[in-house]
């Protein structure tokens, strides 16, 4: 047979109340709120989100170099998009022929 045991409920005390070193807040010590939502105003064009599937290798090399290695990967593609238009722009142009 289980005997029947009682807990005690512990005694309520209020931190705030027996503390004096550390005082309720009050709403003049809080001032007014201020509400922050999202990055604001950008001072650049923002970026365009998107999906870009790399091997695992080129990922990884990338990952290695440490935290930002999506900036790294974007001042690589930068350098070969402005490499791809200086060569097309001090190529000859051709000429057409008519058929």
């Amino acid at each position: 047979m289980k005997l029947a045991t009682t807990a005690k409920l512990p005694t309520k005390t209020s931190a705030k109340n027996n503390d004096p070193d550390n005082p309720a807040w009050t709403e003049s010590m809080l001032g007014t709120p201020v509400l922050k939502r999202g990055r604001g105003p950008q001072a650049k064009p923002t970026k365009v989100l998107t999906s870009v599937r790399l091997d695992a290798d080129i990922l990884e090399f990338f990952k290695s170099k440490g935290t930002g290695y999506q900036s790294r990967i974007n001042a690589a593609l930068r350098v070969e998009v402005e490499r791809h238009l200086t060569a097309r722009a001090s190529a000859p142009a051709r000429k057409r022929v008519a058929a």
